[in-house]
């Protein structure tokens, strides 16, 4: 039940000693001075219209094989950096940005590369963060495993925005970029609008601030104006001890999903309440022992035909079919018959509409 990805889980955010660091080496002309002394590598002009890849901005190589999934991501996470909000629009700033945090995650985190996938600068510029993410974006069928978001760095796409967003919001040019890149990821991967989260919608962390965080429904929105789609984002039931019937089941066998050994009765005891508070632990989540928010979008994962386990059986107990734990050809067809009677699209994969759905 770890993080799959070979990194350690990132710190959260707001971490002082991240601060300190990164707020030092972009705060003051001799910090710059410092993060550039790998400008002349860098060329002059950067070689995608919308995103500096890592050769552009001068990058180290990575300490280590990058691990690239045969497949596409399903959400995006959106962050801040918890530096200072400065007044450095430049794209040289924001090259140097780009050099400082990979510098942090690899020398202080000891992570084999920068954590997430893009970070976008103040003043609007996008960079390419782990080595070969845009190489996948411009596939649209993988995904690089980066190390931003404890529990699901094998599924999203992760987007670092330069300052610190609790009191005030990112700058126009920032938040456009931000749209416009997300519009992207959307497009070529095929993303819902809605699957667009902050950091703290899975781990223990502040980020990305209270203000972007709040900014995030707007967001899904300008979005969906661009690839279509529902924006709506999807709250799940909070669930405690002394809780019981098919919510709590279904928690139950998700639980399973990821190393637990319950049994699915539907009652909220003991066990399932130290289960809850396992995973919880396990992926970074704020541990309390309820189900709320966090710990169903951790647990949540895509269901399709030819899946198999306990997350299979959650959905063909709610759907009333036979419970064996294989997705066949008659689990699609109930799939696809429920999502019609609920007006979700029919394509009959239970992805987080159909998880919510079924938990009514």
């Amino acid at each position: 039940m770890s993080d799959p990805s070979r990194e350690s889980a990132p710190r959260s955010t707001t971490d002082p000693s991240r601060r300190s660091l990164l707020g030092a080496a972009l705060g003051g002309g001799a910090g710059l001075l410092l993060l550039d002394r790998r400008t002349a590598t860098a060329a002059a002009v950067p070689r995608d219209s919308a995103i500096a890849d890592t050769a552009t901005w001068g990058a180290r190589d990575p300490r280590a094989t990058i691990d690239v999934l045969d497949h596409a991501p399903s959400k995006i996470v959106v962050h801040h950096t918890a530096t200072p909000n400065g007044t450095d629009y430049s794209r040289a700033h924001a090259f140097a940005l780009a050099r400082s945090v990979q510098d942090h995650h690899m020398d202080v985190n000891g992570w084999i590369d920068t954590g997430q996938h893009f970070t976008i600068s103040r003043g609007g510029y996008a960079t390419e963060g782990r080595h070969n993410s845009l190489a996948a974006v411009r596939d649209g069928s993988r995904h690089v495993v980066g190390a931003h978001t404890a529990g699901q760095n094998r599924l999203a796409v992760g987007i670092e925005n330069e300052g610190t967003y609790d009191e005030l919001d990112p700058r126009d040019a920032q938040y456009t970029r931000l749209v416009e890149l997300c519009a992207r990821l959307c497009r070529r991967y095929d993303i819902a609008p809605h699957e667009i989260y902050g950091h703290r919608d899975f781990n223990a962390t502040d980020c990305p601030g209270d203000r972007l965080h709040a900014l995030l429904g707007r967001l899904r929105s300008d979005v969906a104006a661009e690839v279509g789609g529902d924006p709506t984002g999807v709250s799940w039931p909070l669930l405690r001890s002394g809780d019981a019937g098919d919510p709590v089941r279904v928690l139950q066998y998700l639980l399973n999903e990821h190393g637990a050994s319950l049994t699915a009765d539907g009652v909220y005891g003991p066990a399932t309440e130290s289960a809850v508070g396992d995973f919880q632990r396990s992926t970074g989540a704020v541990v309390d022992g309820l189900a709320g928010n966090q710990t169903w979008n951790q647990a949540v994962r895509e269901r399709g035909s030819g899946d198999r386990g306990p997350a299979v059986r959650a959905v063909q107990h709610r759907l009333g079919t036979a419970v064996d734990g294989i997705f066949g050809p008659n689990t699609a067809t109930a799939v696809r018959s429920f999502q019609a009677d609920r007006g979700i699209t029919t394509d009959g994969v239970v992805r987080v509409r159909t998880w919510r759905a079924l938990l009514r």
